[in-house]
């Protein structure tokens, strides 16, 4: 509160700028300004107000928004009549709207358009609002209310969505520490604040780290196999960086193996941004992030242990559709031996060819393996990605490829808009209609990458779905494509196009939700879940008839030969050893790490050796094919997905039957799309996933469709039998 005097001083000085500036008096008198982060927005569909956002604003509604929230789950835990369904669960699912709206527009921004306030903000609020959620959670008075209903929830007479309701809140609320001793959750509070603020430093370490290892290159001829337009791109950005005149900087995305390494010609430029790229994170200095990975393995083995499991990957698959550890292993084990003996298969033809064809010759490394694989590639198949690019322009894949699929498989149309506010020029915008012409949601695109972005793709809800309250869905996919110069068209690699049809499934999950509760929207299903309706979504992107639709030359608007769309399809299969076992061992690590037990984990020093020593302990011993990501650089990691990279693969299970049932009942068929739509997209996490997943497709997952898709012959192994 403001003390008398200092209410006079305040007068004083508005008083004396009235007469010497009289416009800045009004100013000063006016009313304050309305934070718009506190109220829904008044824009469609309650899309959020870029244009009016500050980051001035965060902090204030983050306060609002959690003291509302406080005083909303206080009164349900001292209300004094008996817990019923509307009292106790719906109740504790209307609180905190404020900052669930604040926390949809903060942290989809921090991700795709981050800033030094935006990442203070997040690091002031980290652990004030991990404590926040444990208050809630932890509450014995709400536990003492949600645990009697579930005990009980098959005679309350509700419908299946609201019997499940109470079910995920009574397993979250345990799974968050409800049943703890007072000391033990005071505990499990603080380790949770410390995770969040790790986290959150860990986050800003790697995107630091990534601008900071950009690879300046002094000529232009050790550029040569880039095309005309990543040169220029390469140029500008030496320029940004305030470089002389004629170097060149290629910027490094956040994965082991960089899109340029199948280009470049220069063998020793290809080494050098290689080993920038595995360096990340891990090389000393204020973004090495061994230290912080060390004491966030510390933390989650504790707080596992403080909540009964052994180690913190059975605690974190406790919710997951694969359920232990040992089911995990098993899929792991089962297409790890057929990968690795795949991808050495593939490299012994790479060093065929090496020894064949380069004088003098040399060892295949892993900087080389891209490369080398491009130039097989076109032998093999008769063409490579330069060739096809010229027919992969963005907006043609986008809205005559991505779109294209989705209107023919389940009746939807996009109009672009130019009118919503974005919080980058780049950014683009969709109305969605339903087949019967009724607006089902929007869309925002924001394609390219740029240093404030996150690397790699993802998917994200502005607003979430909700019957009950009357919310209808905006999406975002996210995307890293380099943008060009300006007036170059984007041309994209087949990877690209293949994660822009992902990345869209994702969207399509949002968008089709149909759930009463705000809980179950959309993606927000088990983890290793999430990702199957994007993965069956990427069978679209070499569908015959969609490929024909957007595979149109960018100049020419000639559509791409019979013969390449063949060659296409042919290649499908063609480097899986490499890139499956790039992703496999990226997903082992993530398991070996979280399935250590306390004594057994690292510390800073250790954590390198200790990743080679897990990775060869696990068959990964092959040094050509490194993981996608190294444990300093690992977002999934470090993030949602700690204990659940494996994620990626069980989903690719899913999806790979699915591809099936699609195929046998006549693929892009609008009959089939209602199916999948009806009985999965549709309901989120409103229902037993493994249960929706054999409502579609009739039978139980199996990893034979997977192992035939990339090429490989499932191994009997111990895990497997």
């Amino acid at each position: 509160m403001m003390t008398t005097t200092k209410k006079m001083k305040l007068s004083l000085l508005i008083a004396t700028a009235a007469l010497a500036f009289p416009m800045l008096a009004a100013d000063a008198l006016a009313a304050p300004r309305a934070n718009p982060l506190l109220k829904p927005s008044p824009l469609p569909l309650h899309y959020p107000p870029f244009d009016q956002v500050r980051d001035s604003d965060f902090g204030p509604a983050f306060d609002r928004g959690m003291a509302e929230q406080r005083r909303e789950v206080d009164a349900i835990a001292r209300n004094p009549a008996k817990p019923t369904f509307d009292n106790t669960v719906l109740a504790l699912e209307k609180s905190g709207q404020t900052l669930h709206r604040v926390n949809l527009v903060f942290f989809n921004l921090l991700g795709a358009d981050s800033n030094d306030a935006r990442q203070k903000t997040a690091a002031g609020y980290a652990e004030k609002l991990s404590a926040h959620g444990d208050a809630i959670y932890t509450n014995a008075k709400v536990y003492a209310r949600v645990d009697a209903l579930y005990q009980q929830r098959e005679q309350l007479g509700l419908d299946a969505e609201s019997v499940r309701l109470i079910e995920r809140w009574h397993r979250d609320m345990e799974l968050a520490g409800a049943k703890l001793t007072a000391a033990q959750k005071k505990r499990v509070t603080a380790i949770n604040g410390e995770l969040a603020s790790l986290q959150t430093e860990f986050t800003r370490r790697v995107l630091a780290e990534v601008n900071d290892s950009a690879v300046v290159v002094d000529s232009r001829e050790e550029l040569d196999g880039l095309t005309d337009e990543q040169i220029t791109a390469a140029a500008s950005a030496a320029e940004e960086r305030k470089l002389p005149a004629g170097k060149f900087v290629i910027v490094l995305l956040n994965t082991t193996d960089q899109p340029v390494l199948a280009q470049l010609k220069n063998r020793a430029l290809r080494e050098r941004v290689f080993k920038a790229s595995i360096a990340r994170g891990s090389r000393g200095g204020a973004n090495d992030t061994t230290g912080v990975v060390a004491r966030v393995l510390a933390l989650r083995a504790e707080k596992a242990q403080l909540l009964g499991f052994a180690t913190f990957a059975d605690y974190s698959l406790a919710d997951e559709t694969a359920k232990n550890v040992p089911a995990v292993n098993r899929i792991l084990a089962q297409v790890s031996g057929p990968a690795v003996a795949t991808a050495r298969l593939e490299g012994a033809e790479l060093q065929a060819r090496i020894d064949a064809n380069e004088k003098p010759g040399f060892t295949l490394q892993p900087w080389d393996w891209q490369y080398e694989a491009e130039q097989l590639r076109a032998v093999k198949y008769g063409f490579d990605e330069s060739q096809l690019k010229p027919y992969l322009e963005l907006k043609n894949v986008l809205e005559n490829g991505v779109f294209y699929a989705a209107n023919q498989l389940y009746g939807i149309t996009f109009k672009q808009r130019t009118d919503l506010p974005v919080y980058q020029k780049d950014v683009t915008t969709y109305d969605v209609f339903d087949a019967d012409g009724k607006q089902l949601g929007i869309f925002i695109a924001d394609m390219y990458a740029r240093p404030s972005k996150n690397g790699g793709a993802w998917m994200s809800n502005y607003v979430d779905q909700s019957g009950m309250f009357g919310e209808m869905p905006v999406v975002a996919n996210h995307l890293n494509i380099p943008k060009p110069p300006a007036g170059k068209p984007t041309l994209l690699t087949w990877d690209e196009v293949t994660t822009a049809f992902h990345e869209f499934g994702h969207a399509l999950h949002g968008l089709f939700s149909n759930v009463k509760y705000q809980t179950f929207s959309g993606a927000n299903t088990p983890r290793d879940f999430v990702e199957y309706p994007s993965q069956v979504n990427e069978m679209w992107a070499s569908w015959p008839q969609v490929l024909q639709h957007y595979a149109k030359h960018w100049q020419t608007g000639e559509q791409i030969p019979q013969q390449m769309v063949d060659k296409v399809l042919a290649a499908k299969k063609f480097n899986q050893g490499f890139s499956t076992t790039s992703y496999i061992s990226a997903a082992v690590l993530d398991q070996r790490w979280h399935q250590l037990p306390a004594a057994q984990l690292p510390k800073a020093a250790d954590v390198m050796p200790g990743e080679a020593k897990l990775l060869a302990e696990s068959g990964f011993d092959y040094a050509p094919v490194p993981p996608r990501y190294r444990t300093p650089y690992f977002s999934h990691f470090m993030g949602e997905y700690a204990a659940g990279y494996y994620a990626y693969l069980w989903a690719e299970v899913l999806d790979s039957n699915t591809v099936e049932w699609f195929k046998a009942n006549g693929g892009l068929k609008r009959e089939n799309g209602d199916v999948f739509r009806a009985k999965l997209l549709s309901r989120g996490g409103s229902a037993d996933a493994l249960g929706l997943f054999r409502s579609v497709v009739g039978h139980e997952p199996e990893i034979g469709p997977l192992l035939e898709r990339r090429g490989m012959v499932l191994e009997s192994t111990p895990a497997s039998k």
